[in-house]
């Protein structure tokens, strides 16, 4: 090194700092030349823009990103954050663009370069491994091309990370950065997708949560509820979620939702309808892995009803498997529901609520707390918007055929039947979606295990209805597309949450429906029932009624007429009285608590009163008593001493000092 160099903070003028880089960098001195262009930035001397810095700072990010000096690189773009925050925002625009363009373009380089070297490490493809390498692969447990990216790979993708990491960092506290702010968040989400890096992309989100978080706690410095920022945020949380769902991260995806519902409450706006569209998309396909087809049915309606809202362009082959997946996603649904964890108690079911409440308002529905939170998300629910909306209409004539069999039919012997060669069908119905669609592709296959799930169900319920025993053979008969197994599986599940009462006896090969607890309530309405279909067939029998039965039936009605009106005044006449007595009662007992407190007041007076009478006298009667009590032992001592008798004195003084100590 020269004997003038002082360090990059004693040039007057950057361009010689800039000049004596390149000349270092020539002779071999890289990292010299790294730390003068590192000392020129962060210098206090040099606080002003120019585009000389820029120059400075491409050649700076080269030499970083070559010797891998991630805290020379982001010292340095902190500073130049500070510099042209306020004059020139693309400038810093453009470096931190340049910055994780060659870190990501060493990244690759090193992955291709892997990938060669593992390709030329084989001399012959039909030669079998060598002994040396098959025994440094069982020693280390590695293979080849594990070893291999771990020596070229791996510094590189964790640079390109730690990058991502310290530029996010740099730009999360400025508002003016914010675009800037989420170009590099999308980048970074578009480098976990490219290179399945699912531990990364876990803590990006985790990165980016926390910012929001601090962001939200010190709004008054900073309001992130302006359309632009708000706008920002959402598409960055959008992509986030996209991304999740296409790297099959369903538990960040939720996250992701939950903080794309706390976006739009902190705004109280509805993003853009694309956006929503997409929103709702991805709520189908998290609910579906999930096996939750309550929630999934519901978020195929909105996306329907959404989709047919706003979308001109949508086809009328998009709105009909549309409608399918609904229908479809609907009768999906087990007609029970499973208890939370297990348990039935009280903390189950208020975890039960809060559960059902976020996910109504996941769903975009608005829900009174104080309403009963197993009416609003429910089966009938749906079943009655795809009546009212008509959707039958829209949906091929195999899922109609379905669903009639699975919510109007009763039909237990030849239900399941009927249903085999249509569950078979549904996997040749799905037809492609247009590009207008906010669905690419569909997936009816995924519905055919909970359908036959629900049609064992359903059948089982009729036969309940009908037979008390059956045999197992025969049941069997009635289900052919699922074995006795799963059918017992079903049944204990469905029996489990008391939806039915049947008893499975192996050793005679029967099913017993019903239960004895229960048998009263089956005889009560089926006695009920038989009742009133009887008065039916009598009144079709015998359409007109005899002649006393009318008389007495005119009659009664005008006694009713009659008497209505005085018996509607005699319960008004009762309902005064009853409140009258209320009225009175209370006064009674506002008048007795006022008594009680008054002697409580007047006691309590009265012991204070006492109190600061007495006192005093007390305390003088003793001090006049003691004062005797020293005196008379003064001379009792004398006289003992002069030798008199004080006996009598002692019982006069004795008995006075008793006579005081008592009053």
């Amino acid at each position: 090194m020269s004997r003038g160099f002082r360090g990059g903070a004693g040039f007057a003028r950057p361009e010689n700092a800039l000049k004596r880089a390149d000349e270092l960098e020539n002779v071999g001195q890289k990292l010299s030349a790294l730390q003068q262009l590192h000392d020129v930035v962060t210098s206090k001397k040099h606080r002003t823009w120019s585009k000389t810095y820029e120059e400075i700072m491409f050649k700076l990010i080269d030499l970083c990103v070559e010797m891998k000096k991630r805290n020379h690189a982001k010292e340095a773009l902190m500073q130049y954050r500070n510099m042209c925050q306020q004059v020139n925002i693309n400038s810093l625009e453009e470096v931190i663009k340049y910055y994780l363009n060659k870190a990501t373009e060493k990244a690759e380089e090193a992955r291709q370069q892997a990938e060669a070297k593992t390709l030329d490490a084989v001399e012959d493809l039909e030669e079998d491994a060598k002994p040396e390498d098959l025994m440094l692969s069982y020693v280390s447990g590695d293979k080849s091309r594990d070893r291999t990216d771990r020596e070229l790979v791996t510094p590189w993708f964790r640079f390109l990370w730690e990058s991502y990491r310290s530029v996010l960092e740099i730009l999360r506290t400025n508002p003016k950065l914010e675009a800037l702010y989420a170009m590099v968040a999308c980048r970074a989400f578009g480098f976990c997708l490219t290179y399945k890096r699912n531990a990364e992309f876990r803590r990006l989100c985790d990165i980016l949560r926390q910012h929001l978080a601090n962001m939200t706690k010190y709004r008054e410095q900073r309001d992130i509820t302006q359309p632009e920022s708000l706008n920002l945020f959402l598409e960055t949380r959008f992509e986030q979620l996209k991304t999740a769902c296409e790297l099959q991260m369903w538990a960040e995806a939720f996250r992701s939702v939950e903080d794309i519902q706390a976006l739009i409450a902190l705004g109280k706006r509805q993003p853009k309808q694309q956006m929503m569209a997409t929103y709702y998309s991805r709520l189908t396909q998290i609910f579906a892995v999930s096996q939750a087809y309550l929630y999934h049915a519901y978020a195929w309606l909105k996306l329907f009803n959404f989709s047919r809202s706003y979308n001109k362009n949508l086809t009328a082959s998009d709105q009909q498997m549309m409608a399918t997946s609904v229908v479809l996603a609907t009768l999906s649904i087990l007609p029970y529901e499973r208890a939370l964890f297990g348990r039935t108690d009280d903390l189950s079911h208020e975890q039960e609520k809060e559960r059902t409440i976020r996910m109504a308002n996941i769903l975009g529905f608005t829900v009174d707390k104080r309403a009963d939170y197993k009416s609003i998300l429910t089966r009938s629910a749906l079943v009655s918007s795809i009546n009212s909306m008509n959707l039958l209409a829209l949906v091929p004539p195999e899922v109609r055929a379905t669903y009639e069999l699975l919510t109007s039919e009763f039909n237990p012997l030849e239900l399941c039947k009927k249903l085999d060669p249509l569950l078979a069908s549904l996997q040749h119905i799905a037809s492609p979606m247009s590009a207008a669609s906010p669905v690419k592709d569909l997936n009816m296959e995924q519905y055919i295990p909970s359908l036959k799930q629900v049609a064992v169900l359903r059948a089982l319920k009729q036969l309940n209805e009908v037979y008390s025993t059956m045999h197992i053979s025969e049941l069997a008969g009635l289900v052919p597309f699922m074995g006795f197994g799963d059918v017992e599986a079903v049944v204990v599940d469905a029996v489990k949450y008391e939806y039915l009462q049947l008893r499975v006896d192996h050793r005679n090969g029967t099913l017993h429906f019903g239960s004895q607890q229960l048998e009263g309530d089956k005889i009560r309405n089926h006695m009920a029932l038989l009742a009133k279909r009887l008065a039916k067939a009598a009144a079709m029998i015998d359409p007109t009624p005899p002649a006393a039965v009318e008389q007495t039936r005119t009659a009664a009605l005008q006694l009713c007429r009659e008497n209505v009106a005085k018996e509607h005044s005699r319960l008004l006449a009762r309902k005064q009285v009853i409140e009258k007595r209320k009225e009175q009662a209370e006064a009674l007992m506002m008048e007795q608590e006022r008594e009680e407190e008054r002697k409580r007041l007047q006691v309590q007076q009265v012991a204070q009163v006492s109190i600061l009478y007495f006192t005093p006298l007390f305390r003088v009667a003793r001090a006049q008593c003691m004062h005797r009590h020293r005196t008379f032992g003064s001379a009792h001592q004398m006289l003992t001493r002069s030798g008199l008798a004080v006996s009598s004195c002692s019982l006069v003084a004795d008995r006075n000092f008793i006579l005081l100590l008592k009053w």
